[in-house]
């Protein structure tokens, strides 16, 4: 059977065809590196295959060829059409929760031996297709066990079992040979501290993390645990709450080498920060390690997932990740998922090729701004003063409150200078031109 009608190939940025890549080309050189080495895509199992299109006011939309068939029947054809959804894209790699990937059963016993079925189809059509798994993931939220949290539930049982799904999913993470294992608190947080012991919760988070720690190197896992901030949605208050938030956390459990940060777009969001704010303040602490692709809806509060088309975050996010010299154990994972009214397959197809076309726009208009330099020298010359004179004992801590105080009580003015907003603003804008010709 076959799922999509086409494969995607390169036709340049005149083409009006929507199945086919204006700007990704993969083996096209960027700044040394072919677009597919900077550009690790990656399809997520459950907006691309498992999700239906529900929201909270409507039932399912989506018109899928595995609809009405048996769980298990449905979880093995969706493995065939993820494969060749991968396969038609270009598309090199894939993430998954364990609950996409295989029905939950009544009991973790069950449930762990649909995932042993399922992952050991796709084990054989990862050696058959040489796609590879960026990073799995244990569903620790849709469970009504979870209602309370999981690593943070007052209750020792839940406890115990989200750490025994987890175990598992590590194995198969491990198995498939994945890059990296993600950690996102889905209930992860409280929603009113009239019945919260928020110490007792943040350390046993921290437990539960140090004991995946353990279970990694008993294994041999060698992929990068990352843990993915997410503000809120489904709780108030997530502890989880941004990079700063989760660096912070890492930190005071002395966990920050064992781990990095995958983030997403629409949380950035959510957390009221840019995403160019999360990816350089995760950057600048060496702690950017893979990234959730989308972007949300300015005019609504939740969680849009949408596939993303704005060229100015694209070419900021490029900006940062070429900086950093690209990704080792992560990727671009399409976080994403198409619009309730857009129930076709063809229309997963094109939303795709939307997002991959955009990225590697922003990729081009990154690749300008670095070469040129404009902003690094712009940065280099605000921060001038710290070159020399009293700048230049501060940068490298020669100074006291009190020799300080002696050199300020010297000064009669300060100069200032313009910090120039609006003009660099337009400069990313011809940058964005200039990528056009």
């Amino acid at each position: 059977m076959e799922f999509f009608k086409q494969k995607v190939s390169y036709e340049g940025s005149e083409s009006r065809n929507p199945y086919a890549f204006k700007h990704y080309n993969p083996d096209q050189k960027v700044a040394g590196k072919t677009m597919r080495e900077w550009l690790p895509f990656s399809m997520s199992w459950w907006h691309t295959l498992s999700s239906g299109g529900r929201d909270p006011f409507g039932v399912e939309t989506a018109d899928r060829p595995w609809n009405g068939l048996d769980a298990m029947k449905a979880s093995e054809m969706r493995v065939e059409a993820g494969f060749e959804f991968m396969e038609k894209l270009g598309v090199d790699y894939f993430c998954f929760h364990d609950r996409d990937v295989a029905p939950e059963a009544k009991t973790l016993k069950e449930s762990n031996s649909n995932l042993d079925h399922i992952v050991d189809i796709i084990a054989e059509k990862m050696k058959a297709t040489n796609k590879k798994l960026l990073w799995g993931t244990a569903c620790l939220f849709t469970n009504p066990i979870y209602m309370h949290g999981a690593s943070t539930s007052p209750y020792a049982d839940v406890f115990a079992m989200a750490c025994a799904q987890t175990k598992k999913a590590l194995d198969v993470t491990h198995k498939l040979g994945g890059l990296s294992y993600v950690f996102w608190g889905g209930r992860e947080g409280y929603e009113t501290l009239l019945n919260t012991n928020m110490k007792k919760e943040q350390d046993n988070l921290a437990y539960f993390l140090k004991m995946a720690v353990e279970y990694k190197e008993k294994i041999g896992f060698k992929g990068k645990f990352l843990i993915e901030p997410k503000p809120k949605e489904p709780t108030k208050h997530q502890y989880d709450f941004d990079v700063a938030s989760c660096l912070e956390f890492l930190r005071k459990y002395n966990l920050e080498k064992h781990f990095a940060i995958n983030v997403e777009v629409n949380h950035a969001t959510l957390a009221g920060h840019t995403v160019h704010h999360e990816i350089n303040f995760a950057r600048i602490n060496d702690m950017w390690g893979s990234m959730d692709i989308n972007f949300g809806d300015a005019l609504l509060g939740w969680d849009t997932d949408q596939f993303p088309t704005n060229i100015y975050d694209a070419s900021l996010i490029m900006y940062e990740l070429m900086k950093q010299g690209g990704f080792t154990n992560g990727g671009l994972n399409f976080d994403a998922k198409v619009r309730r009214p857009s129930f076709t397959m063809d229309d997963l197809l094109a939303s795709y090729i939307a997002g991959m076309d955009t990225l590697a726009w922003g990729l081009k208009v990154a690749s300008i701004m670095i070469e040129d330099g404009y902003f690094d020298k712009n940065i280099d010359s605000r921060y001038s003063s710290y070159n020399s004179g009293i700048g230049a004992k501060i940068s490298s801590k020669q100074v006291s409150l009190e020799s300080l105080e002696e050199y300020a009580l010297t000064l009669e003015s300060i100069k200032f200078e313009s910090g120039r907003q609006e003009v660099l603003e337009a400069e990313l804008n011809q940058f964005i031109w200039k990528a056009t010709k």
